[in-house]
């Protein structure tokens, strides 16, 4: 029997629902042990993103069909019902009849044959429920498809398509159940974002974590200049656009990224645009001995290299050894050298310096990546915020200890909550009166990258 796609997508989404693993890696590992097709392996990657980005939307379009219990649909059968869904209301490309009777199929791949009849007559319904119409506003009966950002104004224009009744709350008379649902976030996310941002901010927040995240590389200054790779790119036929940072390099369209010129030469690394902002604030200079705490998978830590000309000594932590490995490896391929990598047990302490320097990207709660790492929206807890801030807290009072006075300390998240950001900052200072904060900065969703947080700090 030939394996398709829509199966392994839902092994993927099997495997990243029980062993709580993420899809990029599973994908990845199922892409090599099948050997599909590069057409094939986008259209897996189109259903597993499009499924854990949407899943709470598609189990609005799939509840009112459902006259049994949730619990008593089994969870694999619920893979296939999302799978379909996702393909009859988001995929316009994707004939009616094929997402109906290939999501049937999949009853027999997923070792449940008796529920194809369930399968079918759900998939129908919800055949029945979608149009072929579309809309620029926000209701009850549209479900929103994707957007066009326009950048420079910090708005978009969204596509929303129609459907036969309504099924979503009222945009205007409940914004955060609307938004919830019709974007797909736990209700509590839903409900704090709605207490910061006005309606129409939280909605272009949802069009831009549900699409796509646009692919940035961060072009190795010690080999190249980002014009002369550019020149490299335009040979191949391959189009680029520069970003802000003047290393950074943003792809229209998406590609392999191991058939990108000069992989295997170390001519770039993959980094988000707001990422490699992060580095560039701590000013370091060549010669200069670095602590990077939470260095791991090493992208801030080989951009400090290089902003150092290859002629630093950084000593790159982590409690978490198989990341840690990734910093060596992705080094090894840059040709970085002068990073020394040290494996922290949790709760220990980094080394005692001192450092003329330090680098804090905490671990957070990632609500500023939220496209590139969808599975976190549903794992995330509220209660383990207040964790998060707490270690935040100690990791920087202990990167702060260990830089020598009058040396700096970069603070960053991928986090869009003040709590983890400057809220964390605020706190630390009034602890150390003789810190000074000489520069932050708020990197919005979607302006023109991921969202997160830097902040520097100088020792006095």
């Amino acid at each position: 029997m030939t394996i398709t796609a829509r199966m392994i997508a839902a092994d993927v989404l099997d495997r990243s629902r029980s062993h709580d693993a993420f899809a990029t890696e599973l994908i990845d590992d199922a892409v090599t042990r099948s050997g599909i097709s590069p057409q094939d392996r986008r259209f897996l990657t189109q259903l597993v993103f499009g499924v854990i980005r949407r899943k709470g939307t598609l189990d609005s379009l799939l509840r009112p069909f459902i006259k049994i219990p949730h619990h008593a649909v089994q969870p694999r059968v619920w893979d296939a019902l999302h799978l379909g869904a996702f393909q009859l209301a988001f995929l316009t490309g994707v004939p009616t009849h094929a997402a109906v009777n290939e999501t049937v199929e999949l009853a027999n791949h997923i070792g449940s044959p008796q529920a194809k009849g369930f399968i079918n007559s759900i998939m129908r319904r919800v055949s029945e429920l979608v149009t072929d119409d579309f809309t620029d506003k926000p209701a009850a009966d549209v479900v929103p498809v994707d957007w066009s950002p326009l950048v420079g104004e910090g708005k978009s224009t969204g596509r929303y398509r129609k459907l036969t009744r309504p099924i979503l709350p009222d945009p205007v008379a409940a914004p955060a159940d609307y938004f919830a649902q019709a974007f797909s976030f736990p209700k509590w996310l839903a409900d704090l974002w709605h207490t910061r941002f006005k309606p129409e901010e939280c909605i272009r927040l949802g069009f831009w974590f549900n699409a796509p995240p646009p692919l940035w590389i961060r072009v190795n200054k010690l080999h190249s200049t980002r014009e002369t790779y550019r020149i490299r790119l335009a040979a191949g036929l391959i189009e680029s656009e520069t970003g802000e940072h003047p290393q950074s390099l943003r792809f229209p369209e998406h590609h392999p990224i191991r058939a990108l010129p000069g992989y295997d030469d170390g001519a770039f690394a993959v980094q988000d645009h707001s990422s490699m902002l992060v580095a560039s604030a701590l000013n370091t200079q060549p010669g200069m001995r670095v602590l990077d705490l939470c260095a791991a998978p090493g992208g801030k830590t080989t951009h400090l290299a290089e902003l150092m000309d290859n002629r630093g000594f950084i000593t790159a932590c982590d409690t978490d050894p198989r990341r840690l490995e990734t910093v060596t490896t992705l080094a090894q391929r840059l040709r970085i050298k002068g990073i020394r990598t040290v494996l922290m047990p949790e709760n220990g302490e980094p080394p005692p310096g001192p450092f003329d320097a330090a680098l804090v990207d905490a671990p957070c709660s990632n609500t500023g990546v939220l496209g590139r790492r969808p599975e976190v929206r549903w794992r995330l807890r509220p209660t383990e915020l207040q964790y998060l801030i707490r270690l935040q807290t100690r990791l920087l009072f202990s990167a702060i200890d260990r830089v020598k006075s009058g040396g700096l300390i970069v603070y960053s998240t991928c986090s869009i909550e003040p709590a983890e950001n400057d809220g964390v900052v605020k706190a630390v200072m009034q602890g150390m009166r003789s810190l000074k904060l000489e520069a932050e900065h708020h990197a919005i969703p979607g302006q023109p990258s991921d969202g997160g947080y830097w902040a520097r700090l100088r020792k006095g």
